[in-house]
């Protein structure tokens, strides 16, 4: 396996080890979690499914993201995206779920939400964490970097 997907390898065998299941909820990484997590051998024994949200009405329709949120601040947000995680924890059935929102370029930025900035959240349903990232101005890059983060920041979050 490639080294550059050991941050899933390793939330793989977290989510084994403890018996756990997750999901994802993805908006402006695409899928590209879930492609990650899933080109590990065996990951169905723990990775049940993703919702992309790319569209601000599956927010709302499918993960249950309040529409108010969204008006008052934005899909790219702490707030949709906590609700985004929490959704996927309720609406695919699993123990965690990690999700994305984000700008990833090159246009749709904004001086308070510049290309390259990302909130993504962990959820168990109960407990959720939130982090916002700011990376750079190149669209490939913005979706690699909030992946391998989104990972890492899912890893910890299990392991608490």
């Amino acid at each position: 396996m490639k080294t550059e997907n050991l941050p899933a390898i390793e939330l793989g065998e977290a989510l084994r080890r403890l018996g756990k299941t997750i999901a994802t909820a993805e908006s402006c990484t695409g899928g590209n979690i879930a492609h990650q997590i899933t080109l590990i051998p065996g990951s169905s024994d723990y990775y049940k499914g993703s919702v992309v949200s790319y569209a601000n009405e599956v927010k709302i329709n499918v993960l249950g993201v309040n529409s108010k949120d969204i008006e008052t601040y934005g899909a790219v947000s702490q707030a949709v995206v906590e609700q985004m995680a929490r959704g996927a924890v309720r609406v695919i059935g699993t123990d965690y779920a990690v999700a994305t929102s984000g700008v990833a370029g090159p246009g749709g930025g904004s001086a308070e939400k510049p290309v390259g900035t990302v909130w993504m959240a962990v959820s168990d349903g109960k407990r959720t964490e939130s982090r916002c990232y700011h990376f750079g101005t190149e669209r490939a890059e913005n979706i690699e970097e909030a992946t391998k983060n989104a990972i890492f920041f899912a890893k910890e979050f299990v392991e608490k």
